[in-house]
């Protein structure tokens, strides 16, 4: 089902839609060669989040979203806290996997006030000269195990796919697969989701998992991943 808006939506939320895909991984080295290996295209090197000690390298998807490959960063300091995207739980032979997703919206506090889900608190964060608000949970991880986006607001006229290289790929849809489907359905309707996004039931004990359908100059691929059991370790 496409996630559609509802009847009376405030002006400064409507027009939210995907922003970006969020690969996580070991170490950005893995991470790239895998998303190489599946759409056939490289990543560019983005930057680090000092306030999360967290790396990345993006990959444009399109007119509008992106891909990124996010990793702890070897050389950076502990952030003192938990880091985004579950990272603290992903361990040297973890697989890199499509673990989460991110909604761009115009006005992110009247968003996440109508969320029908608590997405996190809005924080400030930065990479080189961008610098964007998004939601982030306390505890590092990822709403409904990555089934429901975390919540973005760039400033105006700013947006990262402006400065990739169009590398080929273009994103096509977006499944979400989760046990309690309806929960992922009222978060979309809830922040007046709009975009090609189907959701999907899974059994009462199965993983949560993203599959993300790509163009590439090799055809439509996929990218996937299931949300791990527990955490694999913690990271220091």
């Amino acid at each position: 089902m496409a996630a559609g808006r509802k009847n009376e939506t405030p002006m400064a939320m409507r027009g939210c839609k995907l922003d970006h895909l969020v690969v996580t991984a070991p170490d950005l080295r893995s991470g790239i060669e895998w998303v190489r290996g599946l759409l056939g295209a490289e990543p560019q090197p983005g930057g680090e989040h000092r306030e999360m000690g967290t790396h990345n390298c993006l990959l444009r998807l399109g007119e509008s979203a992106y891909l990124e490959v996010i990793a702890r960063n070897p050389d950076a300091y502990h952030p003192g806290r938990p880091r985004w995207f579950g990272l603290d739980h992903v361990n040297k032979g973890s697989p890199p996997r499509l673990a989460a997703w991110v909604v761009r919206t115009p006005d992110l506090r009247s968003a996440q006030a109508a969320c029908s889900e608590p997405l996190g608190k809005i924080e400030r964060m930065s990479r080189g000269d961008l610098e964007w608000l998004i939601t982030i949970p306390e505890d590092g991880n990822l709403p409904l195990d990555g089934a429901v986006p975390m919540l973005i607001e760039w400033p105006a006229d700013t947006h990262p796919v402006s400065r990739l290289p169009d590398a080929g790929c273009t994103l096509l849809r977006l499944e979400v697969l989760h046990p309690q489907p309806d929960r992922v359905s009222r978060v979309l309707e809830s922040v007046a989701f709009a975009g090609d996004v189907s959701i999907s039931a899974l059994p009462k004990n199965a993983r949560p998992r993203l599959v993300a359908h790509v163009h590439t100059a090799q055809g439509e691929t996929t990218l996937g991943g299931v949300s791990p059991a527990g955490p694999d370790c913690t990271v220091a």
